[in-house]
């Protein structure tokens, strides 16, 4: 039986190792990657023999050629900055491979569109990663929404982050580029309230910063009040035990833990993909949708539904 041959965009990036690992616990092979950033020594631990790459038309010329050999790859995965993941997307569909992108798979819901055509004429699929779907709490959440059917739920969201001043020089601190904190750092979460709780009847934003957010989300069977930091004044207001970061989301005032099982939902996400089981762009649509909206909108200033946070 062939080997499933990988391909990767952007491994120098802070979330490349997951995929790594990933792509090694599934028993597949990574054959070539690609990275401006030539510090990719973390290759060593998982693919001794790699091919590496520090420009793209190389790559390219690489992967092109390979389609007509008997070592195809077969699957590109793509960790690059969220402004080049639909441009990349479309790359690898256009050279014959499917597809595993972290998200956001992309920044805006047109773009889905325009990948939906590719995929229907390569025949190929776009698969994103969505690990939180994956946890264990999760699924308990779900089960017991599935239970109570006409059951609403309030929920109050705190993510808070500390970055650094490196944040704002870097690709991340570029809305233009990352979608802003919303799209880059919230992005799991919103997917994850879509993915509980249904599809979004109001959106409203409340604050919408360089370094923080807040809004609140009408979703089918929740209302949701949300709130996003990367300021370290914020983290301080919150908690005093000189962690980097803190999270919180209450479900009718009970406490949801997310603090713990997020070593192995790659593997788990990759196992699912390979299985013809993985997170499809039909999937994603709502997410994109959500995140777009909230970077586009402007902030009211009405008091009503506010997170508690902007109240203090």
């Amino acid at each position: 039986m062939k080997n499933i041959n990988f391909g990767l965009i952007g491994v120098s990036g802070y979330i490349a190792p997951r995929h790594l690992q990933a792509i090694k616990n599934n028993n597949c092979l990574l054959d070539a990657c690609v990275d401006v950033n030539d510090s990719v020594g973390i290759i060593d631990k998982y693919f001794e023999d790699c091919k590496f790459f520090n420009k793209f038309e190389p790559f390219e010329r690489y992967l092109s050629k390979s389609q007509f050999s008997n070592n195809k790859i077969d699957y590109i995965s793509i960790c690059s900055p969220n402004y080049l993941h639909d441009t990349h997307i479309r790359f690898a569909l256009q050279n014959n491979c499917n597809v595993i992108c972290e998200k956001p798979v992309v920044l805006y819901p047109h773009n889905l569109i325009n990948i939906r055509e590719i995929e229907k004429k390569t025949k190929k699929k776009v698969y994103t990663i969505l690990q939180l779907r994956n946890h264990p709490n999760v699924k308990k959440i779900i089960e017991e929404v599935k239970k109570n059917k006409n059951r609403t739920y309030d929920i109050d969201l705190t993510y808070i982050t500390f970055r650094g001043p490196w944040y704002y020089y870097s690709w991340k601190g570029d809305i233009n580029k990352s979608g802003g904190i919303t799209t880059n750092i919230g992005i799991h979460l919103f997917d994850l309230l879509y993915y509980i709780f249904g599809s979004c009847k109001e959106n409203i934003i409340h604050l919408n910063e360089h370094n923080k957010a807040s809004g609140y989300l009408e979703l089918e069977k929740a209302k949701v009040k949300w709130f996003l930091s990367i300021d370290k004044s914020d983290l301080q207001r919150v908690s005093n035990n000189g962690q980097n970061s803190f999270r919180s989301m209450t479900i009718n005032g009970k406490e949801f833990d997310l603090s713990y099982g997020f070593e192995d939902l790659h593997d788990i996400s990759y196992r699912d993909i390979l299985n013809g089981k993985g997170f499809t762009t039909d999937e994603v649509f709502e997410t994109i949708n959500i995140v777009s909206q909230i970077r586009l909108e402007k902030p009211v200033s009405n008091n009503k539904n506010k997170h508690p946070l902007l109240k203090v």
